[in-house]
């Protein structure tokens, strides 16, 4: 099994691990209807799907 020649330092080990952090998601507010949603994602309000402000399926339409 392998084993490192060096020891690597804390602050070495600390600048590697930086960017391994979860990043927190970048939200928007529709102008339509006001809602506060993920960005590039398609998101529901009182069951009809909206994305980009835009009515992508209606919730009465789907019924039929």
């Amino acid at each position: 099994m392998a084993h490192p020649k060096r020891k690597i330092s804390k602050t070495r080990r600390d600048k590697r691990r930086t960017h391994d952090k979860a990043a927190t998601p970048t939200l928007s507010t529709c102008p339509t209807t006001g809602t506060v949603h993920r960005r590039h994602r398609a998101y529901f309000v009182d069951g009809n799907l909206y994305y980009k402000g835009k009515l992508v399926i209606d919730k009465e339409t789907e019924k039929v």
